[in-house]
């Protein structure tokens, strides 16, 4: 198993296809690239963890294979337009 976060290689080995080739496909069947799709898993399971347990962002972050959690902080603000802590406090 790989440690981390996913890469686009880590997918495209697996399916035995080239980055590019499955970047392409998947831009052209649903509009985002491989590498979108992979932020946007992260932040649906970012969510998920945020909203349903009391571990902080941080340990969410380690959880979902960031090496910094600021890292991650950046990402899920880049891509909700709020902090992680932003959006476990709208939640109440």
């Amino acid at each position: 198993m790989e440690l981390g976060i996913p890469s686009v290689k880590y997918f495209s080995d697996l399916l035995n296809v080239s980055s590019g080739y499955l970047s392409d496909l998947l831009r052209n069947l649903t509009g985002m690239n491989t590498q979108q799709h992979i932020h946007a898993k992260l932040i649906e399971k970012a969510k998920q963890k945020l909203s349903t347990s009391e571990h902080t962002a941080a340990e969410i972050a380690y959880e979902l294979g960031f090496e910094f959690p600021q890292s991650f902080n950046k990402l899920f603000k880049i891509k909700t337009g709020m902090t992680p802590l932003e959006f476990r406090e709208q939640l109440n």
